[in-house]
């Protein structure tokens, strides 16, 4: 059985988001909203789709959203039942009618394949709903480090809403909490993965929406960001090194650099990287970035 788990906070697009779970031609999922006590009541709108999908809704009296995401996802996914999989999808985010029956026809292979990170093609949205990109489509089976370089060179994207993954994996390995929850979906794919295959769904799509209010969208918050970037980057370096290729090792060393010349002034961060030179014995490296930022300077 498949849980959809939604963090709800602003209803803008919740009324899509809904109507693209009652338009699904496979029913066999459970909703889970956990309303993050959002000053918009969606009540109204439940009980529109009441006898169209499966669902519970959670009222919570404390917002964590505003003081972390992962938390709010986390209480979220508490709610659910029994359920082995589990979909994170966002408030504003909608499922081509197909999703569920997509992901139930490949069970068997998935399964097989001992998958625990599955996802579908994505197309991005804006906030009438117009399509504003291609459609992403991936290899049907994908080591998760061979899909992070393709990201690194701008091959690819990722959100959390076209995910699926194994539900005992979330709980036993948890997301990690940065700042906003940047960079913590994309740490989960390759966590949630065991840095193994990912099975891609490619014959239905996920529409991420880029509306102008989600944390992707705005860029008041770059500093913020650019901390939870740098922490995603050295997370990986001090905690999954045995598990990262060579080439990808690279990388990593190669955007962590540049994340933390976008923020020159933050020491905990040059420690840090300091600390991974000396790890991967990166003299070179480190000399090279001196340089470059006398350069700077000057």
């Amino acid at each position: 059985m498949l849980a959809i788990v939604i963090p709800y906070y602003k209803i803008n697009f919740f009324g899509a988001t809904l109507e693209s779970l009652a338009n699904q031609t496979n029913k066999q999922f459970k909703v889970y909203i956990g309303d993050d006590a959002s000053l918009d009541n969606p009540k109204e709108l439940l009980d529109k789709y009441q006898d169209q999908f499966n669902f519970v809704y959670q009222k919570f009296e404390e917002n964590l959203g505003g003081i972390s995401l992962v938390q709010q996802w986390n209480r979220c996914i508490a709610l659910s039942s029994n359920e082995d999989w589990i979909i994170i999808l966002g408030d504003d985010d909608v499922l081509e009618n197909n999703c569920v029956e997509a992901f139930y026809s490949n069970l068997k292979e998935i399964e097989d394949l001992d998958s625990t990170v599955v996802r579908f093609a994505t197309q991005v949205i804006d906030k009438n709903g117009k399509t504003i990109s291609k459609i992403h489509q991936h290899p049907k089976i994908e080591i998760a480090g061979d899909f992070l370089i393709r990201k690194f060179k701008g091959g690819t994207r990722s959100s959390l809403s076209e995910y699926v993954f194994k539900k005992e994996v979330v709980e036993k390995v948890q997301f990690k909490d940065f700042p906003l929850a940047w960079y913590s979906d994309l740490l989960a794919v390759l966590e949630f993965s065991r840095l193994k295959e990912i099975f891609t769904i490619n014959e239905a799509i996920v529409y991420f929406r880029l509306s102008g209010i989600n944390i992707t969208s705005r860029t008041d918050d770059s500093v913020i960001k650019n901390v939870s970037t740098f922490q995603f980057y050295y997370f990986l370096l001090k905690n999954q090194d045995v598990k990262l290729s060579k080439q990808l090792v690279q990388e990593i060393f190669n955007s962590i650099e540049k994340t933390l010349l976008d923020n020159k002034k933050n020491l905990k961060h040059w420690l840090q990287l300091f600390s991974l030179y000396l790890k991967f014995l990166q003299f070179k490296r480190f000399f090279t970035l001196s340089l470059k930022i006398k350069k700077s300077i000057r």
